[in-house]
C-alpha cells in the first residue's frame, strides 16, 4: 500500500473510498469495505480518511493507496484531496463519511459517480444520493450505522455485505502486546481489559472510582486486569490502576512499556478473555475478534451502533432525560453513567464469562 501523495497511479481504474470519521464507525464499515474490495478486484481502491480510521484498518489489505483526509469545510485539506483525486481520475467515489466536505472533495476531484447518504445539505453534490433510513413519521430513524454502510456499498456495486466486523493485527503489534503481558506478569491466565476512554466527550465516561472498583473485584477473582488507553487517556489509565491498588491490575500506558497505539490496543483486545468498555471504538474490536464485551452506555442510543455481537451485554440506565446524545451532561448530574453500579457491571461480566447471558441489552434502574 502506498501513499498517493508520494506515488503515482498504477494504470488501473481507481475507486475513491471516504472513510467514516470515528474509529468505531470505521470498524462497523468493514463488512461494506470488504464487499467493495471483492467486487472490484481489477481496481485500485484509494482509502481516504483521518489517521485513526486508517490506522485501525491496517492489516486488512483493503486499499492499494491511502490519502490522509482533512477537517473543516472549504479548506486547504479539502482542496489537497480534490487535487489528488484529479491526478488519479477515479470513476467512482464511495462516501461512508456523511460530511459536506468529503462530498465536496469528491465533486471537485472529478469523480463521476458519487455515492453516499444525502445529509448536511450535500445531496446535490452526489450523483447517487441515498436517503437516510426514515421512520413512519418521515424523520430519520435510529438505525444501525453498519446497515447504512452496507446500503452504500450495495449502491456502489458490491454484493450483499456481511454483518460481522473484521479486523487484523500486525506482527509488530502482537510482539508489543506480548511485551505488555510479560511486563504485567499475566502468564497464561485470563485477562480482562477495561477501556475507560471515549473520544466523543465527558458524557460517556464511567466514574474513575467505579472502574477502579471493578478492576479490583475482577483481580480478586483471579483475573489479570489491563487498563487500555490511547495517548490521550494515558494518565486516566494509570490513575485507575493506582486507585485499584492490586498487583494484578496494570495500565497499558507505562513508562517501561511500548507506546500506546490503535494497533497495540487491537492486539491486546484480541488476546483478552473479556472487555469492559464505554461506548467507544474498542467496543467494536471485541466483536471483530470474538471477545466477550460489556458496553456501558450513557448518553448515546444503542440503536445507532448495534452490531449484534452474540457475546455482548449492553448496560444502560433507564432515565427520562436520556439517551440525550450530548457530549456533556446538559443537566450536570451525569446520572446515566454514575448510577451504573460496579455490581451491575460485575454481574454482566459473570454472565458473559459463564456463558448464560441471553439478551444483548440490560437496562437497569
Amino acid at each position: 500500500m502506498s501513499n498517493i501523495q508520494q506515488g503515482t497511479p498504477s494504470g488501473k481504474p481507481s475507486i475513491a473510498i471516504f472513510l467514516p470519521g470515528w474509529v468505531g464507525d470505521a470498524v462497523m464499515a468493514t463488512p461494506a469495505l470488504l464487499a467493495l474490495r471483492a467486487a472490484y478486484p481489477g481496481h485500485d481502491l484509494v482509502g481516504i480518511g483521518k489517521l485513526g480510521p486508517l490506522a485501525v484498518l491496517e492489516g486488512l489489505d483493503l486499499f492499494d493507496h491511502i490519502l490522509l483526509g482533512a477537517g473543516g469545510g472549504m479548506d486547504r485539506g479539502t482542496l489537497r484531496v480534490a487535487r489528488a483525486l484529479r491526478h488519479l481520475k477515479p470513476a467512482k467515489a464511495v462516501l461512508f463519511s456523511n460530511s459536506f466536505r468529503t462530498s465536496l472533495a469528491a465533486w471537485l476531484g472529478g469523480c463521476q459517480h458519487r455515492v453516499g447518504l444525502a445529509m448536511h445539505g450535500r445531496g446535490l453534490l452526489l450523483s447517487e444520493a441515498l436517503r437516510p433510513t426514515t421512520g413512519t413519521d418521515g424523520k430519520r430513524a435510529i438505525f444501525p450505522a453498519m446497515l447504512e454502510y452496507n446500503r452504500i456499498a450495495l449502491a456502489a456495486g458490491s454484493a450483499e455485505p456481511g454483518l460481522i466486523p473484521r479486523l487484523a493485527t500486525l506482527p509488530a503489534d502482537e510482539n508489543a502486546a506480548t511485551q505488555v503481558w510479560k511486563r504485567a506478569g499475566f502468564g497464561t491466565g485470563p485477562v480482562a481489559i477495561l477501556n475507560p476512554g471515549a473520544a466523543f466527550g465527558q458524557a460517556k465516561f464511567w466514574p474513575r472510582e467505579s472502574f477502579a472498583g471493578l478492576a479490583r473485584q475482577l483481580a480478586n477473582e483471579g483475573m489479570g486486569v489491563l487498563l487500555l488507553s490511547g495517548p490521550a487517556e494515558a494518565q486516566l489509565g494509570q490513575a485507575i490502576s493506582s486507585d485499584a491498588d492490586h498487583p494484578r491490575v496494570h495500565a497499558l500506558a507505562h513508562s517501561a512499556g511500548p507506546e500506546p497505539s490503535l494497533g497495540l490496543s487491537k492486539a491486546c483486545v484480541r488476546r483478552s478473555a473479556l472487555l469492559v468498555t464505554t461506548d467507544s471504538g474498542p467496543r467494536h474490536f471485541a466483536h471483530a475478534f470474538g471477545v466477550p464485551v460489556v458496553t456501558l452506555f450513557g448518553p448515546t442510543h444503542i440503536g445507532w451502533t448495534e452490531t449484534w455481537h452474540p457475546r455482548s451485554v449492553h448496560l444502560q440506565k433507564k432515565l427520562d432525560c436520556g439517551p440525550c446524545q450530548k457530549r456533556a451532561c446538559p443537566l450536570g448530574h451525569h446520572r446515566c453513567m454514575r448510577e451504573l453500579s460496579v455490581q451491575d457491571v460485575l454481574e454482566a461480566c459473570h454472565n458473559l464469562l459463564n456463558g448464560f447471558t441471553s439478551l444483548p441489552l440490560a437496562r437497569t434502574g
